[in-house]
């Protein structure tokens, strides 16, 4: 048994599981102890998760919620509190989303990521940008709202791929393109970006118009 298995409520689990125990001297292999499931605090789960404890995951996620256990989120996810000196801390958006993705890619995009290039955008929105490939709208997860979209994005996003998603979301950041493009140009010159690899990012998702304000962009920088 490994460390994340412990008893069930189902007795052909714990029969294969080889859990025993003693009914007036006699031995049994199976457990009928209410399942006792180690969760993590901080951690978010689906219902489907508990199947490793249970053969009812619903029944059991309902248990674990009147126990204080589980707290139901939303579309069948439940977080494990963690708990600090200041109370309950709630899940953060990349468990949130990595629960609620059902663990297929994603990455967070959007004006926390934009301003922090360095390129004058000041942008605001309510509710962070998430890309992935499953679901587009807007999702409300613990009280927090999701903006999703699905469209194509790199694994692991290095900061030019930002910059090209900045440009394309110029409007929506409520930043001019070509005030943009000149401090990218500035930006380039004092090599705050990778000339190749922006040239990449934009070759591959950035929209004509795009990859022509990025070219703009590195023949100012290199002048």
């Amino acid at each position: 048994m490994d460390t994340w298995t412990e008893w069930t409520e189902d007795p052909a689990l714990a029969a294969r599981a080889g859990v025993g125990y003693s009914v007036f001297g006699k031995s049994s292999t199976v457990m009928t102890t209410a399942a006792r499931p180690r969760l993590r605090p901080g951690r978010v789960y689906r219902t489907r998760d508990l199947a490793r404890w249970s053969a009812n995951a619903p029944r059991l996620a309902r248990r674990l919620v009147r126990e204080g256990a589980l707290v139901p989120l939303a579309y069948g996810l439940f977080a494990h509190p963690r708990r600090s000196r200041f109370g309950v801390v709630p899940p953060g958006d990349e468990e949130l989303m990595r629960a609620f993705l059902g663990g297929s890619p994603f990455v967070f995009t959007g004006p926390d990521r934009w301003n922090a290039l360095g390129l004058g955008s000041t942008a605001v929105f309510a509710a962070p940008l998430v890309y992935n490939t499953k679901r587009s709208g807007t999702f409300e997860l613990g009280g927090r709202r999701f903006l999703l979209r699905r469209v194509a994005f790199p694994r692991n996003p290095p900061r030019e791929w930002f910059v090209v998603d900045l440009l394309e979301h110029a409007e929506g950041a409520g930043a001019s393109r070509p005030d943009l493009a000149a401090a990218l140009g500035r930006a380039v010159a004092r090599r705050a970006f990778d000339r190749v690899r922006l040239h990449a990012m934009a070759r591959e998702y950035g929209t004509l118009a795009t990859q022509a304000l990025v070219e703009s962009a590195l023949a100012a920088g290199a002048a």
